[in-house]
């Protein structure tokens, strides 16, 4: 199977030629791993590769003043995790690793061979990072506009559809390798408030987190709670579990 396989799957508008994936997979250069927790690109350093995340979770994150971290983006196999570093040649955040990972750099010199000899495949790479800038909106909604409650449902909603959409969930029943701490930085939350919100999730029947599994008991809910529309995900007509 192509190292780009999951890169746009499941994504509407975003079918790539034969052709165009191969040239993609040609830009990239030999798979590497990486340790959990470890930290892949420094914030202000030159960038001169983008990472195409082949499995496991990584995110963006900025810390503030007394060392705390906020993630801005969690990233899941098949994404671009810095694309937007290619133009900018720089990131104004850090890149790391949350659990053990598998990546594959793509430099700039060969992508800009493809914006210069594949302009279809440009715009799909650009609609990769037009993807990016949709989530970071409504993540923005979420810190700003919803509850503690809200925030942990939209985070699981929104991570689940993602999930789905490159094959790695099915039904409502999904891993997530991720600390109630890790959640907390997304979401803007101590991990406290997460395992309270979690909890609360369990005790109406909508939603159980054991073990590092997700269960959805009652989505509809899930997404009441949530204010959660996919629509800015752009999945495939029909990719979700009824």
């Amino acid at each position: 199977m192509s190292r780009t396989h999951n890169f746009l799957r499941g994504r509407r508008g975003a079918q790539m030629t034969s052709d165009e994936r191969t040239a993609l997979e040609a830009c990239l250069g030999p798979s590497q791993s990486f340790d959990a927790r470890q930290l892949i690109v420094k914030a202000d350093t030159p960038v001169s590769n983008s990472i195409l995340l082949l499995d496991g979770l990584m995110c963006r994150y900025m810390d503030d003043r007394k060392g705390h971290r906020q993630l801005v983006a969690l990233h899941l196999p098949g994404d671009f995790v810095d694309l937007h570093g290619f133009p900018l040649q720089r990131l104004d955040h850090d890149v790391a690793s949350l659990t053990e990972v598998s990546v594959a750099f793509a430099p700039h010199t060969k992508l800009t061979e493809i914006t210069q000899d594949y302009p279809h495949l440009t715009r799909m790479l650009w609609f990769s990072t037009l993807l990016d800038a949709a989530m970071y909106r409504e993540w923005i909604f979420r810190l700003g506009r919803l509850n503690a409650l809200g925030r942990v449902a939209h985070f699981l909603a929104e991570t689940h559809c993602r999930l789905v959409a490159t094959g790695l969930s099915h039904g409502q029943r999904f891993r997530l390798p991720l600390t109630q701490a890790d959640i907390g930085e997304a979401c803007g939350l101590t991990n406290i408030h997460v395992s309270r919100m979690l909890k609360e999730l369990r005790d109406q029947g909508i939603a159980s987190m054991e073990e590092q599994t997700v269960e959805f008991l009652d989505r509809d809910r899930l997404y009441r709670i949530a204010e959660f529309d996919p629509k800015y995900l752009y999945l495939d007509d029909g990719i979700l579990v009824p």
